[in-house]
């Protein structure tokens, strides 16, 4: 199926589980082709294939493929009527019916970017622990935990413009800064550790920008005009891929539990922890309207500030030594917040002593739960003189 002609260079086509960015006039490239990936001019097409489903990872050929990278490249590429020697290879368990295709251009500038993307199995923040160390080409498995599934980012981005090949690198800095600043407006969690994500384990990208076309251009950071096309298209390619694989959406991330999340709960442990403070004669209505108060937009707003206020203190912005103080204010208001009462937030963070002194997250979840708790039961006690 044919996706587009761009700048008389590129033709974008799909076929099978198979995206193919094909090189009409010769171009520079640098990618992440675990086969023959970094800098060069012999390519003539990038392409990015499903090499497996997302759920169970099921592997439609020889294990020997996946764990030689020119052999993959080889067995898709000659399926799809291609030149092995001359691909670049990004694999992924994305759909490729999910793919965003995404032009920003200004005056004779234009950047087209592919993306693929899945974050639910493997988000991750840099600096994470690791799950693998690699020796003499032999990778030993050293997480404490058996690691997340896999999730991919893949990227394919493509310039009318001739670059210099520091620019070509400096544009996957960007493309790059586009991607984390699109992971952290969706507010997606690590899976390996309490930070919000900047990419996931596995994520893939190859630039190519088209050659003989005047002076190389020599910049594609933030400055740049060129680097601002690169950021704002890849950032809009990686949000609605995300948005088609993974149905993340702005509208869709205004739920409480989905920002405690990161944290180490989610949504029925949350519905749980709430309900353990609440008194019996509360706790099946408060379960029946869970769904109600978690997506209540004050609610969810204070929640964001919690979550916000601990990463605060977790790098040392703000004191530790306010930590109780700072938190248990913004406790209290978000108890006011769901009982709808008008009274000091002194009284309120009072009623909702002991308040954790260390930032750990199990006693952060609590602070919350406690705060619903004594929020939803106070909720209706207003009425109480007028039924007596």
């Amino acid at each position: 199926m044919n996706l587009g002609e761009y700048y008389e260079g590129l033709r974008l086509s799909r076929k099978d589980k198979t995206i193919i960015a094909k090189f009409l006039k010769p171009h520079m490239a640098i990618s992440t082709c675990r086969a023959s990936g970094g800098v060069s001019k012999d390519y003539t097409c990038f392409y990015n294939h499903q090499a497996c489903e997302p759920a169970g990872h099921h592997k439609a050929m020889p294990q020997s493929a996946y764990e030689d990278p020119a052999e993959y490249r080889r067995i898709i590429a000659e399926s799809l009527g291609l030149n092995p020697a001359e691909c670049a290879t990004l694999g992924t368990a994305a759909n490729m019916h999910n793919a965003a295709i995404c032009e920003e251009s200004f005056r004779d500038q234009t950047v087209v970017v592919v993306a693929t993307g899945g974050v639910e199995g493997n988000a991750g923040r840099a600096g994470d622990p690791a799950s693998l160390y690699e020796s003499n080409g032999i990778h030993e498995n050293i997480a404490l935990k058996e690691p997340p599934e896999h999730g991919t980012i893949n990227i394919m981005i493509f310039i009318n413009k001739e670059l210099t090949k520091g620019a070509l690198v400096r544009s996957i800095v960007t493309a790059t800064e586009a991607k984390t600043a699109a992971l952290q407006e969706l507010c997606v969690g690590s899976l390996y550790s309490d930070g919000l994500a900047t990419g996931t384990g596995t994520d893939q990208i190859a630039v190519a920008c088209l050659l003989e076309t005047g002076t190389p251009l020599s910049g594609a950071g933030k400055h740049s005009k060129l680097g601002e096309l690169i950021g704002v298209a890849v950032k809009k390619a990686v949000k609605k891929t995300l948005a088609l694989q993974n149905h993340l959406t702005p509208n869709g991330l205004c739920a409480s539990h989905l920002h405690l999340k990161r944290f180490g709960t989610e949504k029925e442990k949350m519905q749980q922890g709430i309900a353990q403070y609440l008194p019996d004669d509360k706790k099946q209505l408060f379960l029946n309207n869970f769904d109600e108060l978690d997506q209540d937009p004050p609610t969810v707003a204070l929640v964001m500030s919690l979550a916000h206020l601990k990463d605060k203190f977790s790098h040392q912005i703000l004191p530790a030594t306010c930590f109780p103080e700072i938190m248990g204010n913004q406790a209290a208001l978000l108890s006011l917040t769901i009982s709808g009462k008008n009274e000091s937030i002194e009284k309120s963070s009072a009623r909702l002593a002991p308040l954790p002194k260390e930032n750990d997250n199990q006693s952060f979840l609590e602070m919350i739960y406690r705060s619903f708790a004594l929020g939803f039961a106070e909720k209706w006690d207003f009425y109480k003189n007028f039924s007596d």
